[in-house]
């Protein structure tokens, strides 16, 4: 699978484009499968499909509102917390979800990000925050690591649905 980096070396509209398929993609890998299916996971550190459709569907809320705040400020500062997303898988009780009804959340927040991208100019996508462990990161770098993160996620659904972690 492709680095962070090698997306990074594509034009922005390119990413944008990829961006734009995911939602389609877990549509189709998760279509007629049964609830259990949906609710299994692989083993016990691995997440199940409907945990990796609410994962996607609450990082994207992340993103919207850290472009929104680069847009808007100089270098804010933002936070970071690497135990999040394990931690809102349980406190958010992912298991408990619907796995369409999460789907559709996630397809409404990425069309609002992907809006809100569009008419950024060079400049702006240049614009960045000072993130805790990576220090600065721009908007452009982080539609590359949102088309990673999208298909290492596509690829984890992948595997859960076929029972492996």
């Amino acid at each position: 699978m492709p680095t962070v980096d090698d997306y990074a070396k594509a034009p922005i509209a390119q990413r944008r484009e990829r961006m734009a398929r995911t939602p389609d993609a877990i549509a189709a890998a998760i279509a007629g499968q049964p609830a259990a299916v949906l609710l299994r996971r692989p083993d016990e550190k691995n997440w199940a499909a409907t945990e990796i459709v609410c994962h996607l569907r609450d990082t994207e809320e992340i993103f919207f509102v850290r472009f929104h705040a680069i847009v808007a400020n100089d270098e804010p500062k933002v936070y970071a917390d690497p135990a999040a997303a394990d931690r809102w898988a349980d406190e958010r009780q992912y298991l408990t979800n619907d796995a369409t009804k999460a789907l559709a959340a996630f397809r409404r927040r990425r069309d609002e990000t992907l809006v809100s991208l569009q008419p950024l100019t060079p400049e702006q996508v240049q614009r960045g925050c000072l993130h805790p462990t990576g220090g600065r990161i721009t908007i452009d770098r982080f539609v590359a690591m949102m088309a990673w993160h999208d298909d290492n996620h596509l690829d984890q659904l992948r595997r859960a649905l076929a029972g492996q972690a």
